[in-house]
């Protein structure tokens, strides 16, 4: 369903007034990288050629660099930025460096943490700003956005409050029971003097709100504020029950930001609304979540916006900020935005009117069973492209590995519901497919600019959600139990939906048997007050829940009694309140040997005409050498991190759990050249030129959610 207001309609009408006798932007060179991604438009694109086809073969490794503090659970995602001949980038622990581009040698290094800290974090990239003398690298840490002087590394003091900007405050008034627990692990984007972001923020009830900001990026004073969860008043506002503003969470623009500079236009892809996985306690459509939207960038203005996944039940959040093309369809040249999903579609919608380019149909889709829920009756589903993976699971789809492996699948989902797309959460087990690791990932889509070529990794794995009513106790009943009772509640309710009840870990979050041998205790208990790589800090959950969480993990002796607080985390259920779930683990469809459950391919790199909507070609990416002695080459591997084109016919990219970086022909998809990475490669790779010589770097750092070993190292490579 697209929505229109009035103050959608008067601002398309503005604009079509204005842009209407607008040429065509012109097209950048794309000679540099000074922003993620390549350009405002985030396209990993390079008109860079001198490494080409012909020639590929002859690349070899111009200089490594060891950030020197691998983590066995933070990776590097970094696309680094360079400028002139200065690369910067960013540790497995947050540190951001400057390295000479040529050689590799470090010139500074910037830790915005105490020393021996132990925090750390996922973290895509950095920004860039100058004017005359002035040169500024803008970067996060936890909850800090801090300014950096691009010179000389030196924290510039003058910015926020004491050198940094605390990204909890100013978000929402504060209220009983909440608190605000905001990083950002994506990088701004800087437009004139402002400074604008989105955010990470948690994904359980009452998380934080999304809302996208912008600062000046002198003083670090918010500029404006654009509110993706709506308050009275505003576009979207009745979407939402009437006060879910004051604790509604989510709808965040996580995975970066896009920017039509000459237009003056801001564009956002957001994730869903929290809680990701029921919606009780939100019926109605939810905007802006799941939206793709537009944002007059000097003032945070809203001008239009498209929703692609409405009331989202299967954290289909939008995983990649939208991609800024200019296309010919039928002879008509239009700017457009493309945006990528973790369901494998490609939504191609005008620029200035947030108007389809295609055909896009609101579809029927099936209706929750879960108590209290209303899972939104129709979903919109674009004609063309065609989706990138499958939609649906029937039993022509149960792997083909080996008879062991279809048989293992086959009763393992024997009493779940699957089948469709979009088939709710429930509480006796759904296979979702695609799974919440897509289709498309936060790694994004480059785009050839002249041809209008997009290419985009894709993975093709299924999930199991099941849902499970959160238990609490009443207040007499808190009483008569143990810290370390208490402790066990507390884990199940805050912690076990990442780490597992078992404590075994799920999907790239470590487990916690035998955490004594790898923490102390005080460790354990920073950790949860300020958070770790993908995991949020709980900053105002009170001491003695801290030390009961610590207590059952330590299995201590600690058998003091729980006595509830009104800051406690321990829920104490009204008779009138509405049922809470959690998700039982983030569970991917695996057969006994830990391989998908379905048919191979797993991981894909796809080639998409955006003129036509035409998929051209599609090719596995990634083996298991254990499956290639067995004559099973066409596997491909889960896929985290991106791509990126050249004007030279190539395409670049890491990503594939076999730890290789490789180059393909854009025009067919043949592997042409490829690497072994001391680590995998899951980051997005970056192409300069430095006196007349053009590099390759990435970030191979390996470990994270894919569970390979883990690296600290970036690799740039030139002709030989």
């Amino acid at each position: 369903m697209f929505f229109h207001s009035p103050t959608y309609l008067l601002a398309a009408a503005f604009f079509f007034c204005v842009f209407t006798s607008c040429n065509l932007q012109k097209t950048s060179d794309f000679s540099t990288w000074k922003t993620y991604r390549g350009d405002d438009g985030t396209n990993a694109y390079s008109s860079l050629a001198q490494i080409n086809t012909k020639n590929v073969t002859q690349l070899q490794v111009a200089w490594v660099y060891r950030t020197g503090d691998l983590s066995d659970y933070f990776t590097l995602e970094c696309n680094p930025i360079i400028i002139g001949n200065v690369l910067y980038g960013i540790s497995p622990k947050l540190k951001t460096f400057a390295l000479n581009a040529q050689t590799g040698e470090p010139l500074w290094v910037f830790d915005p943490f105490p020393k021996d800290s132990k925090e750390g974090g996922f973290n895509r990239g950095l920004a860039y700003w100058a004017n005359g003398n002035e040169q500024r690298i803008i970067m996060f840490a936890g909850n800090r956005m801090i300014a950096l002087d691009a010179l000389s590394g030196k924290q510039i003091l003058s910015f926020g409050d004491s050198g940094y900007v605390d990204l909890n405050k100013n978000l929402r008034p504060a209220g009983p029971g909440l608190y605000e627990n905001v990083n950002n692990t994506s990088p701004a984007v800087i437009y004139e003097d402002l400074v604008i972001t989105g955010s990470s923020v948690g994904e359980d009830y009452e998380s934080s709100p999304g809302h996208i900001r912008a600062y000046d990026v002198r003083t670090g004073k918010m500029k404006w504020i654009f509110h993706t969860i709506p308050q009275p008043g505003e576009p979207g506002y009745d979407t939402w029950p009437k006060d879910a503003y004051k604790t509604a969470g989510g709808c965040n623009a996580w995975a970066g930001l896009s920017l039509d500079r000459k237009r003056g236009i801001l564009f956002a892809a957001t994730g869903s609304p929290s809680f990701d996985f029921h919606g009780g306690e939100r019926l109605g459509q939810n905007l802006f979540g799941n939206s793709i939207i537009a944002i007059e960038a000097k003032t945070g203005k809203y001008i239009w916006h498209y929703q692609v996944t409405h009331h989202d039940l299967w954290d289909y959040d939008l995983p990649s900020p939208p991609n800024l093309v200019t296309i010919k369809k039928e002879g008509k040249v239009m700017d457009v935005v493309a945006q990528i999903t973790k369901q494998g579609f490609i939504f191609i919608l005008d620029r200035q009117t947030g108007q389809p380019v295609f055909p896009i149909e609101e579809r029927p889709v099936a209706a929750s069973t879960v108590p209290g829920e209303q899972s939104w009756p129709t979903q919109p589903v674009p004609l063309k492209p065609l989706p990138l993976c499958r939609q649906k699971l029937d039993e022509n789809d149960i792997t083909d590995i080996s008879p062991e492996a279809n048989a293992f699948v086959r009763s393992s989902i024997k009493n779940l519901i699957w089948g469709e797309m979009y088939l709710p959460p429930s509480l006796e087990g759904t296979v979702q497919i695609p799974g919440y690791r897509g289709g498309a990932e936060w790694s994004g889509a480059c785009v050839d600019m002249p041809s209008g070529m997009m290419y985009v990794g894709i993975n093709d794995i299924p999930n199991i959600t099941t849902l499970v009513k959160k238990t609490g106790y009443a207040p007499a009943e808190a009483g008569k139990i143990t810290i370390k009772e208490a402790g066990n509640t507390l884990y199940q309710k805050s912690c076990s939906v990442c780490h597992g009840a078992d404590r075994k870990g799920n999907d790239g979050f470590p487990p916690l048997l035998g955490v004594e041998q790898r923490f102390k205790p005080s460790d354990v208990k920073t950790i949860i007050e300020k958070g770790k790589g993908m995991m949020p800090g709980f900053r105002d959950m009170s001491g003695q829940d801290k030390e009961a969480i610590v207590a059952y993990l330590f299995n201590t002796n600690d058998n003091r009694m729980y006595t509830p607080s009104q800051s406690s985390e321990i829920p104490t259920p009204k008779t009138n309140d509405k049922v809470r779930y959690s998700l039982k683990g983030y569970v991917q469809l695996l057969d006994q040997n830990g391989y998908p459950g379905i048919k191979p391919p797993w991981g894909t790199l796809n080639a998409v005409n955006l003129n036509t909507g035409e998929l051209e070609w599609k090719i596995p990416l990634g083996q298991y050498p254990e499956l290639v002695e067995k004559g099973r080459d066409d596997t491909g591997t889960q896929l985290f991190g991106g791509g990126i084109v050249t004007a030279g016919g190539l395409i670049f990219m890491g990503a594939s759990q076999d730890e290789k970086f490789r180059a393909i022909d854009k025009s067919t998809g043949k592997i042409l050249w490829e690497y072994q990475l001391p680590a995998g490669g899951y980051a997005t790779p970056a192409t300069y030129e430095v006196d007349g010589k053009q590099y390759v770097v990435i970030a191979a750092g390996g470990g994270g959610r894919q569970r390979t070993k883990t690296g600290d190292y970036y690799i740039a490579f030139a002709l030989r």
